[in-house]
């Protein structure tokens, strides 16, 4: 047998503390190398932790039906469209949403409009989407393009100009105070734009334009009806609300978008021109790039065509707008209600009532002091008449008594405090 007790014992090696630290630096260096490879790839992936800027949106319509014309085979169409913030590149939206074929656009072109249907010459780029020039949209869906490098500055027309060389059936469009111009065969190269001989007050396919902004860029989404939309506005003169208060943000050297989302006719709870504010706001509020905060303005046309059909109350309305406070904090954007415009003498037949005003005077208090909204914007008090408070200033009605005029459109957008966009720390809703 061999030694036993403490001769078999053998002591134990002491390591110094250094070596130890030694030993786990090697181990962490290997362990790093094995993964760096990786995480590099990963790290230049996400453009929004290393680069300066981001995509945000510049200008949105929101999808509709089409009820105008929409055979465009073999034709172009160059769609006008005013920019809120600037950027150093350019990305399209293009949807057929309401399409029941797929939708095969041949070409893709964007550029600065100099007037009427032309460009700026040399500045027009061709437009791609993953790799191809041309791209087929199913039935439904929406498309984003790639990246164009575009200088597009501020407050300034975009032409975004696409062929199809067939008839993609009923064309998703937007149809108050768009403009696109119209042209046989594939003209979307055109400086001059001769080749467009026709005109309408309409977007067709194209929803969104985004660009790569400065800083810290976001966008207030402005969610509404036709008083957003800036009916019986002067056409082609960017004259709504929103467009003012865009102006507003860019004199303050601002990132902050404004993207319009209104359509006229809407209502918060059933169709009409399109589909009800509560179905459409994922799609034109929380899908938006770089949307932070959403003005809400609807509401008028339910008051108004309950008054017709007596089958909406002040508390179903209100119980809508508590709808989209609750989806807009989950999302963690800042949801800004706006108090409802006078419409009292309006030209609608049957449209205004004592009932609807009286439930119109009760959706304003709510909507003045509930604590669901992060901020109020008071459209009423900025184009009531003080001494006729269920009408328009006459200096501000476009002469239906529901929708203003452009002065009446400025003062509205005059009346929106710029402080309600100032950046602070979020907080748990």
């Amino acid at each position: 047998m061999g030694k036993s007790g403490p001769d078999r014992i053998r002591p134990a090696v002491v390591r110094p503390k250094s070596v130890l630290l030694s030993l786990l630096a090697i181990l962490t260096a290997a362990a790093l190398y094995s993964v760096a490879p990786h995480t590099a790839v990963l790290a230049a992936e996400d453009h929004s932790s290393r680069r300066p800027e981001r995509w945000v949106g510049t200008w949105s319509g929101s999808p509709q039906t089409g009820f105008l014309a929409s055979d465009f085979n073999n034709q172009s169409l160059r769609m006008i469209v005013h920019t809120s913030v600037g950027g150093s590149r350019i990305r399209v939206r293009l949807s057929n949403t309401f399409g029941t074929v797929p939708l095969a656009v041949e070409a893709v072109r964007v550029a600065v409009r100099s007037a009427g249907a032309a460009i700026v010459a040399g500045n027009d780029r061709p437009v791609s989407f993953s790799g191809s020039l041309a791209v087929t949209i199913p039935p439904g869906a929406l498309v984003v393009s790639d990246a164009a490098t575009l200088v597009v500055p501020a407050l300034s027309d975009i032409a975004v100009s696409i062929f199809l060389s067939t008839n993609g059936g009923p064309a998703t469009s937007h149809n108050v105070r768009g403009l696109s111009y119209r042209a046989a065969g594939d003209a979307t190269a055109s400086v001059d734009g001769a080749p467009y001989t026709s005109r309408q007050l309409s977007w067709f396919f194209l929803t969104g334009v985004e660009v790569m902004a400065a800083g810290q860029a976001e966008a207030i989404v402005a969610f509404g009806d036709s008083i957003t939309d800036g009916d019986r506005s002067t056409p082609d003169t960017n004259s709504r609300w929103p467009d003012e208060l865009a102006r507003r943000l860019v004199s303050q050297h601002s990132t902050i978008a404004v993207l319009n989302e209104g359509i006229a006719g809407n209502r918060l709870l059933k169709d009409g021109f399109g589909p009800n504010a509560l179905s459409r706001f994922d799609r034109d509020v929380l899908s938006q790039t770089g949307v932070r905060f959403v003005i809400v303005l609807e509401g008028i046309n339910d008051v108004g065509t309950s008054s017709i059909a007596g089958d909406v109350s002040a508390a179903d309305i209100i119980a809508a707008l508590r709808q989209l406070a609750v989806r807009a904090h989950a999302s963690r954007l800042k949801i800004i209600c706006a108090t409802l415009t006078p419409f009292e003498g309006t030209t609608i037949p049957g449209y205004f009532t004592l009932d609807g005003e009286m439930k119109r005077e009760a959706i304003n208090e709510f909507i003045r002091t509930t604590r669901m909204f992060d901020g109020v914007i008071d459209f009423d008090k900025a184009v009531r008449d003080p001494s006729h408070q269920m009408q328009m200033l006459p200096q501000y009605d476009s002469g239906d008594h529901l929708h203003p005029n452009d002065a009446g459109y400025k003062a509205m957008g005059d009346a929106v405090d710029l402080s309600l966009f100032m950046r602070d720390e979020d907080s748990d809703h």
